[in-house]
């Protein structure tokens, strides 16, 4: 697949690839004497979709914030279609973003505080954004899929699916504006941040951008750095509230957080918590399941059903 798809990408793109890799299904690492690039390949989402968030990200890239750029085709489009085994698909090339994926012992304070800083950036300019493009095809959070917790938890489990409809109902009665909800990131996990050598970082996969309220992108790094930068040494609870901390104040520093927004940061760690498990539940086999991923379902319901959390008091 990998010499199929260099094939095709050096028809549509003025950069002459030596070597494609696969990273994931739908990403691929692209080799050129320039530089490394990046060519996501997928349908995942529609060719409108598509289009309106490489012009959000390219927008943001443009007013300074770290974000990939975008490659034009020989057509000049940032979105093309590629034909791959007698299938269209759709594909969008980026140049490599500085920086790397930080071990978990390299996370502390001060770069977590940078992003919170860039995070509130991003919601700046995701509002000057949507005054100057009203968003058209990209969902707001409640329209996608992975929320229709009631479709994919089981009705055995009558607990989580009780926790699950009180928190989605909580979160539609919150008030609207566009000071607390608009276009966003939507999936901050620490694996989509890198980090360069002077401590700038970069934001990358916008795959799953979508409006939401914005607290959303900080609860989710939140939840992120606790699951998966903490190793012991200490108390985890203190440990989520130093990174909440140090988040929350960076965030600050670029864009206003009301204190009546930042009460409900609990209740969206706990959307947050429940999309993760709906996920399993969509797209994991359940007659196939591995040691390792009943574990780790068996963690959330414990979790869920106890109403606990990391970050409640």
């Amino acid at each position: 697949m990998s010499q199929e798809i260099l094939t095709e990408l050096n028809k549509l793109y003025p950069i002459r690839f030596i070597k494609t890799e696969a990273v994931t299904d739908e990403i691929f690492r692209c080799i050129s004497e320039e530089g490394n690039y990046f060519a996501r390949i997928t349908n995942y989402k529609s060719f409108d979709e598509q289009l309106e968030e490489v012009n959000y990200t390219d927008f943001l890239c443009k007013k300074g914030l770290g974000v990939s750029p975008t490659i034009s085709s020989f057509n000049g489009n940032t979105v093309e279609k590629l034909i791959y085994n007698n299938r269209e698909l759709l594909t969008v090339l980026y140049k490599a973003a500085p920086g790397v994926h930080l071990p978990r012992n390299q996370w502390n304070v001060d770069i977590l505080k940078e992003l919170g800083r860039q995070i509130g950036k991003l919601h700046r300019l995701s509002r000057k954004f949507e005054e100057l493009y009203p968003i058209k095809h990209i969902n707001d959070w409640h329209d996608n899929e992975e929320y229709n917790f009631l479709k994919y938890i089981p009705e055995e489990e009558s607990t989580i699916r009780d926790v699950a409809e009180e928190v989605l109902s909580t979160i539609k009665q919150i008030p609207q504006n566009n000071s607390n909800y608009g276009l966003l990131h939507g999936d901050l996990w620490l694996e989509n941040i890198l980090v360069d050598e002077n401590s700038n970082v970069t934001m990358v996969d916008f795959q799953d951008c979508e409006k939401h309220y914005y607290i959303y992108d900080l609860a989710v790094p939140i939840y992120s750095a606790v699951e998966y930068s903490f190793a012991g040494g200490g108390n985890i609870a203190e440990y989520g509230r130093g990174i909440t901390k140090a988040i929350i104040e960076g965030y600050q520093e670029e864009n206003d957080l009301p204190l009546e927004t930042l009460d409900k940061l609990p209740l969206f760690i706990k959307l947050k918590e429940l999309f993760e498990y709906n996920i399993m539940h969509m797209y994991w086999d359940k007659e196939k399941l591995t040691e390792e991923q009943i574990r780790i379902m068996n963690h959330f319901r414990i979790r869920i059903e106890l109403e606990s959390s990391f970050f409640e008091s």
